[in-house]
């Protein structure tokens, strides 16, 4: 009788190097996938939420609006006409220490206030888009009983005042515009859904308080920049906004506001520093072609913060003409 044999084959070197070969892509997957899920979990700076408990440090005071709690310091006589400073991007308005002391000395009421998102104002979850922070104004002068007042605007805050002013022009009284944000940005894989997310955690928020030294010509000024601006960062909601404030504002150009503004009439003066890498110098060509009236004051050898870098060559021009109105 023939008898046959039912053992498996032994495997052969390729299919031993194919299971191999597979093991290893498992691997490297899942350590991949691991990875970006524990990049952004260890690079995260919020901790906790932004309540009364944190805002006991906060200078000023605050009050509710329709979004939430917003931080607003005010400063100088009771009877002074009234001036409103907006911050820009990531920077809250700590940015106008300086700026609000000086016009305050000159006799100015100046009220300065953190944009939803920024500093000790809350972090609603909405779209950070121009009509958000536009409304902001809105029901700030509101709440403070002011019917018009004069605007500054810095970088992103002249894009805000710029939209403010071209739905409110009767509440304005002048404008000013420190280097507005002006021109659209491409933001790349920025607006992808989960990619954005994962490289604002990952990657653009671990290295934004240091970037602020970028908006000087001379960083050697501003000694413990760069350190001021972490504390924001610990509360939940302040990436989620930045990255929204990408998404939703930064991606517009300010032209159409501006054009709006320009046919207003309005009084305007418009400040740049030479220097400015954050929003390039050359661009205060389409502002002022947007804004035949503006007055223009280049300021060399400084860049982004001229409020900040040298208020000796920016405060007594924007003083002078507040008071030309």
């Amino acid at each position: 009788m023939t008898t046959h044999s039912t053992s498996t084959p032994a495997p052969t070197p390729k299919r031993r190097l194919r299971k191999l070969l597979l093991a290893i892509g498992g691997l490297v997957a899942i350590a991949l996938a691991l990875a970006l899920v524990a990049v952004p979990l260890a690079r995260n700076m919020e901790h906790g939420p932004l309540d009364a408990s944190a805002r006991r440090q906060a200078p000023g005071q605050f009050v509710t609006l329709s979004h939430g709690i917003v931080h607003v310091r005010i400063a100088g006589p009771e009877q002074g006409r009234p001036v409103i400073l907006v911050h820009g991007f990531s920077v809250p308005s700590y940015v106008f220490d300086k700026t609000s002391a000086d016009l305050a000395a000159d006799g100015f009421r100046v009220i300065r206030f953190d944009l939803y998102g920024r500093g000790w104002s809350d972090r609603p979850k909405v779209d950070y888009d121009r009509e958000l922070f536009a409304n902001q104004v809105v029901e700030l002068m509101d709440t403070l009983q002011i019917a018009k007042a004069d605007l500054l605007g810095l970088s992103m805050g002249g894009a805000i005042v710029g939209r403010f002013a071209a739905e409110h022009p009767e509440r304005v009284r002048s404008l000013v515009l420190v280097a507005p944000l002006t021109r659209p940005h491409d933001i790349g894989v920025m607006a992808w859904p989960g990619v954005g997310e994962w490289l604002t955690r990952a990657w653009f928020l671990p290295s934004l308080a240091a970037s602020q030294l970028e908006d000087f010509a001379h960083p050697e000024r501003v000694a413990g920049w760069a350190e001021r601006f972490r504390p924001q960062m610990r509360y939940d909601g302040f990436g989620r906004a930045i990255l929204s404030t990408i998404r939703h504002l930064s991606v517009e150009s300010s032209v159409p506001d501006f054009e709006k503004v320009g046919k207003s009439r309005l009084p305007v003066l418009l400040v740049w520093g030479e220097k400015d890498k954050t929003v390039a110098y050359a661009e205060h060509a389409d502002v002022r072609r947007a804004i035949p009236q503006a007055q223009f004051v280049a300021l060399p050898g400084l860049g982004h913060l001229p409020v900040v870098e040298d208020p000796a060559a920016t405060h007594p021009a924007i003083a002078a003409f507040l008071r030309q109105h």
